[in-house]
């Protein structure tokens, strides 16, 4: 397993498919930035200079095209078969999200990162929390996240794992400035206890949802009806990423 992540020297602009979809991560990403903390906030800017969380959110997914990063990809998802908890699941050697997130959030607090490992660190800790929050990115780990799970979607080709990753999100028609607006509507106790969690729970709440997930009948044509069943789970995910992540990073930093 690698413990140290290279800085990587130039972006790369093919995009594979990843949790949330471009508009997603980048709704999380705005709407950490409105709970950083003064502290926090003035540390990122450093180190992103003129990028700000909601640029670099989809930034992981990104580097997927270039084969000298394919040990990265294991990092984005972690299986737990239903029954199991993380502890009790089976680890794979390369790495999973849990391990990803818990690793760059330690490298960050060591203070021994150059500028640009800083950087990737930030990237990585906007895109892999982002990632963990989507209940298919905890999977069972018999149908590839619902990659597998074959259907159509508002009478289009698709499966169930892009529906989750941007079919209901990209279907508002909303920008990822206009979710993260209608988005971030939360109390104090509700902050103070999302941020309180720790990444285990994160993914033990991604699993709890898989039972409702998967519940798409025998048509496999999903469309209103679905939306209207999931749609409040998906804007929660949402907004409880972007706030796990300030809370992170304002913890390293402050």
């Amino acid at each position: 397993m690698k413990h140290k992540v290279p800085f990587l020297l130039f972006m790369f602009l093919a995009l594979q498919a990843g949790s949330w979809g471009l508009t997603g991560h980048r709704a999380i990403g705005r709407i950490a930035e409105y709970h950083l903390s003064k502290k926090a906030s003035k540390a990122v800017r450093k180190i992103l200079g003129h990028e700000t969380l909601a640029d670099v959110a989809n930034w992981m997914d990104f580097i997927k095209s270039e084969p000298a990063y394919d040990y990265m990809k294991p990092w984005h998802y972690v299986t737990i078969p239903d029954g199991q908890t993380y502890a009790t699941a089976e680890k794979a050697p390369e790495g999973d999200v849990i391990w990803a997130i818990n690793t760059f959030i330690g490298q960050l607090k060591s203070d021994t990162l150059t500028l640009d490992e800083q950087r990737f660190a930030i990237k990585a800790l906007v895109h892999f929390i982002g990632d963990i929050h989507q209940p298919l990115h905890v999977g069972t780990g018999k149908d590839r996240g619902g990659n597998d799970v074959k259907l159509n979607y508002f009478w289009e080709s698709s499966n169930l794992h892009r529906v989750w990753d941007s079919g209901m999100i990209d279907k508002q028609q909303l920008s990822y400035t206009e979710w993260a607006i209608h988005l971030n509507h939360t109390t104090k106790e509700q902050v103070a206890r999302w941020q309180a969690a720790s990444v285990n729970d994160w993914a033990m709440e991604s699993m709890a949802l898989r039972a409702s997930v998967y519940a798409i009948g025998d048509g496999k044509n999903l469309g209103y009806r679905y939306n209207y069943d999931h749609l409040a789970e998906v804007e929660q995910r949402l907004l409880q990423a972007g706030v796990r992540l300030a809370g992170v990073l304002n913890a390293i930093f402050d």
